[in-house]
């Protein structure tokens, strides 16, 4: 999948359907003050929207993306604009280069991307650089499945799997006190309407989770 993300990123004619402004989600927490100015971090930051706000709103920024000509694009961004900004390669299921923990973590949409054993390493990829305290923001697809929408699912499971209510519970609670900050329940935007280029892909789900008191890994 890598090299699929590297050829979208690298050449301009390429559309990116998800690169279209920082998430409004995190905007509308940024303004109201739940999220103040500290040490963050863009998982899958791709070309720095989320990154770029963040800084410009007094953020210390890094962007992390597996994808070098997305990072490559980022740092040309964040120069154009004037922003002090850190850009690291490095892959969330085998963090070699992102060192020290961080305040704030951001995940617009790359948990989705990825199949169920990458998510475990994921999951274990943010327990370390995290601390009590640090707050990370995770914004996703989420609905109920159909029969039908699982089968078709089921063969193209290794490019990431549609997540159902609770996955998050599952996988991060006994770490994170989990907030669901906003969710959405439309079905017009089922499987069949976005690939089919009726509906585009949309975030229906954004968590706000808080980091426990240090657990035993």
């Amino acid at each position: 999948m890598k090299w699929l993300y590297e050829l979208m990123y690298r050449y301009p004619f390429i559309s990116i359907p998800w690169d279209v402004g920082p998430r409004e989600e995190l905007v509308s927490l940024v303004e109201s003050g739940r999220a103040k100015p500290c040490r963050a971090i863009d998982l899958g930051s791709g070309t720095a929207s989320n990154v770029i706000y963040l800084a410009q709103h007094g953020f210390e920024a890094t962007g992390m993306d597996f994808a070098s000509s997305a990072i490559t694009k980022a740092r040309q961004k964040a120069e154009a604009a004037g922003l002090k900004a850190e850009f690291i390669v490095d892959d969330l299921t085998d963090l070699q280069n992102v060192t020290g923990t961080f305040d704030f973590l951001v995940d617009d949409g790359v948990w989705d991307a990825l199949h169920t054993k990458s998510r475990d390493l994921y999951v274990r990829s943010v327990l370390t650089i995290t601390h009590p305290g640090s707050r990370f923001f995770l914004s996703r697809w989420e609905w109920a499945l159909s029969w039908w929408e699982r089968l078709l699912l089921s063969p193209l499971s290794h490019f990431g799997t549609i997540l159902e209510a609770g996955e998050i519970e599952r996988r991060f609670g006994e770490y994170f006190e989990i907030e669901r900050i906003f969710h959405e329940t439309n079905p017009r935007h089922g499987l069949i309407s976005i690939m089919a280029g009726k509906q585009k892909p949309h975030v229906s789900a954004v968590y706000l989770m808080t980091r426990k008191e240090e657990q035993l890994l």
